[in-house]
C-alpha cells in the first residue's frame, strides 16, 4: 500500500481538499521505475559519449584495435553501476607512451573514422534499446495504460473519493493512516497530519480504534465516535499482490435515519398519488367525487379534509368566483360530521381575509402553520374556530380545486398537533394531490351538464301527466341508465268508445339521438293514434316511418362525404345489404357521418276494450307483456313475433288477442328490466314472474315499487321503462245498443229510445243535441250505408254515440254553399260534439261522437236551433 499511497515530496502540489496531503497517483510506481531506468540510460549515452570522444583525442601512436576495445569495454561496462567510467580505467590503464614512427599525412584520421562510425552507431542502438526496456516495463506495470489517460482516471478518482457522502479511510499492513477522505475527516474530527499516522494516536473512541488496529473484516458495526453513532465497514485488501491493506468506510446513522425517512415520505406520496388516480373520479357524480378526495387523504396526509364546491358545478353549470359566492360542503372526513363547523349539504360564504377567501380569489394553495396565532381564519366563525383549537387542530392548507384554469371549489387539509404542522414543502403536494381531483370533479360536472340536458329532453318528451279515463289504473316508472339517457318510453292514448291504447317502446341506444328518435316515434304513434287504426297497422306504418329516418340518416352521411345523393352510393354511409352503413360504426350514438343506417327500435301496441274486456295487441321485435289473473297467476301470453321496426319491409305484423277478467293487471316494460351484462332474458322473465306473483294482491303502484325492488341492478346498463294497468269494465248498464232497419221511418223510433235511455242516465240536459246527432248518423247510415246499422251509447266520462254500418266509405266534413239543398250534416255534429271521428272495422266502419258532460259548449238557444232545422233538410219528417 506505501507504493500505491503516500506523501509526495515538493515536486506536487498539496491537494486543495486535504491540506498538506493528496492521495498519489497510480502513475507514482511506474514513475519511480522510470525514473530509474532513464537514469541509467542517461550514464549509458554519457559513456558512450566519452568514448568516442577519448577514440578521437587519442594520441597517434595508439593502435586502431586498443580503440576498438575501448568502445567495446565501454559497451560492456554501460549497463553497470553508475561508477562505469572507473571500471573501464581499471581494466586498461595508461599505456607508457613510446615513439611512434612517422606516418605520412591523413594516415591517423583513415584510420580513425571507422572506429567513430562504429563507435556511434553502438551509442545509437544502446538508446534505443535502453528505450525499449523502460517502455516496456512501464507498459507493464500500468496494464498498457498511456500516462495521460492514468492522469485523467487519477482526477476522476480523486474527485470521486472526496465527493462521496461516505468516510473513507485507507490503512497500512502497519496500522498507519494512509489516506482519509473529506468526509471521514469530518466523521472523526482528525487533525490535518493525521496521515502517516498509527491510528491509535488518532485519538478515536476506543471501540473504533480497536476495529481499526486488528484489521479484521466487519460490516454495518455501530461505533461510537464522538456525539455520533457511525456504520463501520472494514474490508482488508492486498492490490496486486503489494503489501496488505485495510479499506474502511464511514456513514452518520442518524443522517441515515434522516434520509431514509424523507425517502420514505417521498415514497409514500408518491403511493399516495398514485391512489388518488386509481380512488378518485371512479363516478361521474360531483358528490361522490369529493368524498372520494377526503377518503384518499385522511389518515396519510392530513387528519381531516373538508370539500366545498361552488353551488353551479352542482348543477353543472360553469362556475364564477365573487366576493359573495356560496359554496356547499360536500365532504367531511377524519372527525364526525356533527362535530365540524358546517355540515355536508351546508351553504358558506367565506368572509373576505380567510385563508379560504384568499384561496379562492388567488387560485393558489395557503398555508396557515399556526391557526392558534391566526387571526385571519378566527375571523369567519371564532365560536366554531374555538372547538377546532379545542379539537387539537394546529395547522391548515386550504387548496382551490381548479381545472382548466378554473375554480370549482376548496379542498382544506387540517392536522393536529399530533401530526406535526404543514410545511412550505408540502404546498407542491397538496396541490398536485387537489389539482387531480379537480379534473374528475370538473369531469362530473360536465358530464353532468350534459347528463341533465338529455334528461330535460327526454322527460320531455315522455308523458307528463297520464290522461284521465275509466279502461285502467295504470302506474309507470322510468329509469335512466346510469350511463346516459336512452330511448326508451311509455304511453297511454285514449281511443274513442271508452278504449285506451298502451304503448311501449325502444330505440336501441344512449344519448341525445336515441332521446330525439324516441320522441319522433311516440309523436308518430300518436297520430297514427288519431286515426284509430288496429295495432298491426300501425306497427305498420311506424316501420315505415323508421325505415324513411333510416334512409334520411344514411343520405346525410352520403352527403358529408361526397357521396352521390341521387344514387346514395360512393360515400361511407351508403347502405350494404343488411341496410347499415357501410363505414359505420353499429350503435354510434351521435348521429354524425358513419353512423349506423338503422336506427333499431321496437315497439308494443295494446288496444284495451272495456266494455268487453278484449285486448288486441301487436309487437315489432319487443318482448311480449305479462299477464296477473285475479287469481295471482302469472303467464306470458304467446304473441306472433314481429321484426323489429326499419327491419319489417314485406313481412306482415300480426295480431294478438286477449281476453281478460276485470280486475286482471296487464305488465308491460322494456328489455332493460329482464336483460343486463350479468343476466340472460329467460333468467330476467323468471326473476319477473317470482316479483310479480309476490305482488299479486298489490296496486299498480305497489307492483311496479316491488318489481322494481326486486329486479333493478346496482348500476342499470339501460333504461328501464315499466307500466302496470289494472283492468276495468264498463257497467253494462252505462252501455245500451239497437239494432236500426234500412227504413228512414225507423229513425224516430231508434231516436225516441235513445232520448229514455239519456233520461234514464240523468243526462236529459243534452238531449236535443244528442237528438240531432243522432238523427244526421242514422240517417246518412240508411242512406249512404249497408246493414248491419247499429247504434250505440256509452255512458263514460262523456256520452259516447256510436253509429255503425257495413261500408267502408267514409264521410267527409265540408261547409255547403248557401244554394246547397244539403251537405250540412257533419257541420253540424261537428259543432255540437266535442269529438266526432270514423274508425274502420273488419266488417266496415263506426261514426262516433263524444259530448261533454260538464257543459264545456253552450247550448243553442230556440231561435238558432230553429234556424239550424230550418236548413237541415237531410233530417227527415218526424
Amino acid at each position: 500500500m506505501t507504493e500505491i499511497f503516500g506523501r509526495e515530496g515538493d515536486d506536487a502540489p498539496a491537494s486543495p481538499r486535504s491540506p498538506g496531503t493528496r492521495p498519489r497517483s497510480p502513475l507514482n510506481g511506474p514513475r519511480l521505475a522510470g525514473r530509474v531506468s532513464v537514469r541509467q540510460l542517461a550514464r549509458t549515452v554519457l559513456l558512450g559519449i566519452v568514448a568516442v570522444l577519448a577514440l578521437a583525442f587519442q594520441p597517434p601512436d595508439a593502435s586502431a584495435r586498443e580503440g576498438r576495445q575501448l568502445v567495446a569495454a565501454g559497451a560492456q561496462t554501460s549497463a553497470q553501476a553508475p561508477h562505469a567510467r572507473t571500471a573501464v580505467r581499471a581494466a586498461h590503464p595508461p599505456q607508457p607512451r613510446e615513439a611512434a614512427a612517422p606516418e605520412r599525412p591523413g594516415a591517423q584520421g583513415e584510420d580513425q573514422f571507422p572506429v567513430l562510425l562504429g563507435s556511434a552507431a553502438g551509442v545509437l542502438l544502446l538508446v534505443a534499446g535502453g528505450a525499449a526496456l523502460v517502455g516496456w516495463r512501464l507498459r507493464r506495470q500500468t496494464g498498457g495504460v498511456r500516462p495521460a489517460e492514468m492522469r485523467r482516471q487519477y482526477d476522476h478518482h480523486d474527485a470521486v473519493l472526496h465527493a462521496v457522502r461516505e468516510g473513507v479511510l485507507i490503512l497500512g499492513s502497519d496500522g498507519r493512516l494512509l489516506l482519509a477522505n473529506d468526509e471521514a475527516r469530518r466523521l472523526l474530527e482528525l487533525p490535518a497530519d493525521a496521515e502517516r499516522c498509527p491510528v491509535a494516536d488518532l485519538g478515536l473512541e476506543p471501540q473504533l480504534s480497536a476495529l481499526l488496529a486488528s484489521g479484521r473484516a466487519a460490516t454495518d458495526e455501530v461505533l461510537l465516535a464522538g456525539d455520533r453513532l457511525l456504520a463501520v465497514n472494514v474490508r482488508p485488501t492486498a492490490p496486486r499482490g503489494r503489501p496488505a491493506g485495510t479499506v474502511v468506510t464511514l456513514r452518520d446513522t442518524r443522517e441515515l435515519r434522516a434520509l431514509a425517512g424523507r425517502a420514505g415520505v417521498a415514497q409514500e406520496r408518491l403511493k399516495l398519488i398514485y391512489d388518488a388516480g386509481l380512488r378518485i373520479g371512479t363516478t361521474l357524480d360531483v358528490g361522490r367525487t369529493a368524498e372520494e378526495l377526503a377518503e384518499v387523504a385522511v389518515p396519510r396526509f392530513a387528519d381531516v379534509v373538508t370539500v366545498e364546491l361552488l353551488e353551479p358545478v352542482l348543477r353543472g353549470d360553469e362556475p364564477t368566483v365573487g366576493a359573495n359566492a356560496e359554496l356547499q360542503r360536500m365532504a367531511v372526513k377524519g372527525v364526525p360530521e356533527e362535530t365540524a363547523i358546517y355540515r355536508v349539504g351546508e351553504v358558506i360564504r367565506y368572509v373576505p381575509g380567510t385563508p379560504m377567501a384568499t384561496g379562492l380569489a388567488s387560485g393558489r394553495p395557503v398555508l396557515v402553520d399556526d391557526l392558534p396565532a391566526s387571526d385571519a381564519w378566527r375571523q369567519q366563525d371564532p365560536d366554531g374556530t374555538q372547538r377546532v383549537l379545542d379539537a387539537g387542530i394546529r395547522s391548515l392548507i386550504t387548496t382551490p380545486l381548479q381545472a382548466r384554469g378554473v375554480v370549482l371549489g376548496l379542498a382544506n387539509y387540517w392536522r393536529s398537533g399530533a401530526s406535526g404542522t404543514f410545511e412550505e414543502e408540502d404546498l407542491a403536494f397538496a396541490e398536485e394531490l387537489t389539482a387531480r381531483a379537480a379534473v374528475a370533479i370538473d369531469n362530473a360536472r360536465r358530464y353532468t351538464r350534459e347528463h341533465t340536458t338529455a334528461v330535460t329532453l327526454q322527460r320531455s318528451l315522455l308523458p307528463q301527466t297520464l290522461p284521465e279515463q275509466s279502461a285502467l289504473a295504470v302506474a309507470h316508472r322510468y329509469l335512466p341508465a346510469h350511463a346516459g339517457v336512452g330511448g326508451d318510453w311509455f304511453d297511454v292514448i285514449p281511443l274513442p268508445g271508452a278504449r285506451v291504447a298502451l304503448v311501449v317502446g325502444d330505440v336501441v341506444g344512449h344519448g341525445l339521438h336515441a332521446a330525439a328518435t324516441m320522441g319522433r316515434l311516440r309523436t308518430a304513434v300518436h297520430n297514427f293514434s288519431a286515426l284509430d287504426l288496429p295495432p298491426d297497422e300501425l306497427l305498420n306504418h311506424l316501420d315505415e316511418l323508421v325505415t324513411h329516418i333510416d334512409t334520411d340518416e344514411a343520405r346525410a352521411a352520403d352527403l358529408g362525404t361526397g357521396a352521390d345523393p341521387g344514387t346514395g352510393t360512393g360515400g361511407r354511409g351508403a347502405l350494404d345489404g343488411a341496410g347499415t352503413g357501410a363505414g359505420g360504426r353499429a350503435g354510434d350514438p351521435d348521429g354524425v357521418p358513419g353512423r349506423t343506417g338503422i336506427t333499431g327500435a321496437t315497439c308494443l301496441y295494446a288496444i284495451y276494450d272495456p266494455v268487453t274486456g278484449r285486448v288486441t295487441l301487436a309487437t315489432a321485435g319487443h318482448p311480449a307483456p305479462a299477464v296477473i289473473g285475479p287469481d295471482g297467476s302469472v303467464s306470458f301470453p304467446e304473441v306472433p313475433v314481429s321484426p323489429p321496426l326499419g327491419l319489417g319491409g314485406s313481412v306482415p305484423v300480426e295480431t294478438a288477442e286477449l281476453t281478460l277478467s276485470e280486475g286482471s293487471r296487464l305488465v308491460l316494460y322494456t328489455d332493460g328490466l329482464v336483460e343486463n351484462r350479468d343476466r340472460d332474458i329467460a333468467t330476467g322473465l323468471e326473476l319477473l314472474r317470482t316479483a310479480l306473483a309476490a305482488a299479486a294482491d298489490r296496486t299498480p303502484e305497489e307492483t311496479c315499487t316491488a318489481v322494481l325492488d326486486a329486479m333493478l341492478p346496482d348500476h342499470p346498463s339501460d333504461d328501464i321503462a315499466l307500466m302496470v294497468a289494472r283492468t276495468q269494465l264498463l257497467d253494462p248498464t252505462r252501455v245500451a245498443e239497437w239494432e236500426v232497419p234500412s227504413d228512414p221511418a225507423a229513425v224516430a223510433p231508434v231516436r225516441a229510445a235513445c232520448l229514455r235511455t239519456l233520461e234514464s242516465w240523468g243526462l236529459a240536459a243534452i238531449d236535443f243535441t244528442t237528438e240531432l246527432i243522432l238523427s244526421e248518423l242514422i240517417t246518412n247510415a240508411i242512406r249512404y250505408g249497408a246493414q248491419p246499422i247499429r247504434v250505440r251509447l256509452l255512458y263514460d266520462r262523456a256520452l259516447i254515440c256510436e253509429v255503425s254500418d257495413g261500408t267502408s266509405a267514409s264521410p267527409h266534413l265540408r261547409r255547403a254553399a248557401t244554394t246547397d239543398e244539403g251537405g250540412r250534416g257533419l257541420f253540424l255534429v261537428a259543432q255540437f260534439a266535442h269529438r266526432w271521428g270514423t274508425r274502420y272495422t273488419p266488417g266496415g266502419k263506426v261514426i262516433w261522437t263524444e259530448q261533454s258532460l260538464d257543459g264545456d259548449r253552450p247550448e243553442p238557444g230556440p231561435d238558432a236551433a230553429e234556424d239550424v232545422l230550418d236548413q237541415w233538410d237531410d233530417v227527415p219528417a218526424l
